[in-house]
């Protein structure tokens, strides 16, 4: 059963940085798209970034981009989401999804395993 754990969340004041964690079992990580999406309270899940299998295409909506990165490392079977410039609309739970379908990144939908979640709250 593919299990995924993200961690790195905590307290931080705008304008600062944070890198995520996710690392993943249970599951050929190299197989899998991944993405990071977040919830804020009260409202709905907003996708914030994605990585193909191998790494090579990545993608942001323009909320983040510019200001997030993500990356992965399928030798430790763990993807990356480095967020710098961080506001306080950036509160929110993140969680990063596995993805073995082609539909699009940016569906809830198209995942099928998530994690818990990871809380980052910016301080203003």
């Amino acid at each position: 059963q593919a299990q995924l754990t993200e961690s790195g969340g905590g307290l931080v004041q705008a304008g600062g940085s944070l890198r995520l964690s996710c690392a993943a079992s249970g599951l050929t990580f190299s197989t899998y798209a991944m993405g990071w999406f977040r919830q804020a309270p009260g409202k709905e899940r907003e996708f914030v970034a994605s990585i193909s299998r191998g790494g090579l295409t990545t993608y942001y909506p323009d909320s983040v981009k510019g200001r997030c990165t993500i990356s992965r490392d399928n030798a430790k079977n763990t993807v990356y989401l480095q967020m710098n410039s961080l506001n306080p609309q950036g509160t929110a739970v993140y969680s990063c999804p596995a993805r073995v379908s082609t539909s699009s990144a940016l569906q809830v939908t198209s995942y099928d395993s998530w994690g818990q979640g990871s809380q980052v709250t910016v301080s203003s």
